[in-house]
């Protein structure tokens, strides 16, 4: 059973993609984040997973377009559904990057992620994978985010501390009520 693992980080992809091993699946990783946000940490996250995949012997492709100018015209233009604008982004990429390799399933490493929203997550995976002919392959892998943030500091990987957009930095380090 053959997957693309849409990546986001070096740290998320430890335990997804021994989840998705564990599953009986033979994974291959893909990196498309058109959202990061500033260049040096695009450039950092993908250092990161490059040296991890190489690591582990993972196959990996990555996407190294640096899509900010396009990525923040739509997310601006979506409002509060900046998060699904953003998911829809990298699974429909993801999808067709399946479809393309001949790849019968996808997922995500976004999945991991305690503070992303996985109803949201779910139903646009299994939408883009309809669209393209391809699985969504949901797993709940948020038990697993300790154990994977563990286990990228030991390996002394890049950990980012936001999601990745210019919004996501800005709710994380800005507090009015601060000053």
């Amino acid at each position: 059973m053959n997957l693309l693992l849409h990546i986001c980080c070096a740290p998320c992809s430890i335990y997804s993609w021994k989840h998705f091993e564990e599953l009986g699946y033979d994974p291959q990783g893909y990196f498309f984040n058109p959202n990061i946000h500033p260049y040096r940490e695009f450039s950092s996250r993908l250092d990161s997973l490059r040296m991890l995949a190489k690591g582990e012997g993972w196959q990996i492709f990555t996407d190294e377009r640096y899509l900010m100018e396009i990525f923040l015209r739509l997310a601006v233009s979506a409002g509060d559904e900046r998060c699904r604008l953003c998911y829809e982004l990298r699974l429909r990429e993801t999808a067709q990057q399946a479809r393309h390799k001949e790849i019968d399933n996808f997922s995500t490493t976004l999945l991991l992620s305690p503070y992303q929203k996985h109803d949201l997550l779910k139903s646009v995976g299994n939408d883009v994978g309809q669209q393209a002919g391809v699985n969504f392959i949901y797993a709940d892998l948020r038990s697993g985010f300790r154990e994977s943030m563990q286990q990228a500091r030991e390996k002394e990987l890049y950990c980012q501390k936001y999601c990745g957009c210019i919004f996501s930095e800005k709710e994380r380090f800005y507090k009015p009520n601060d000053r």
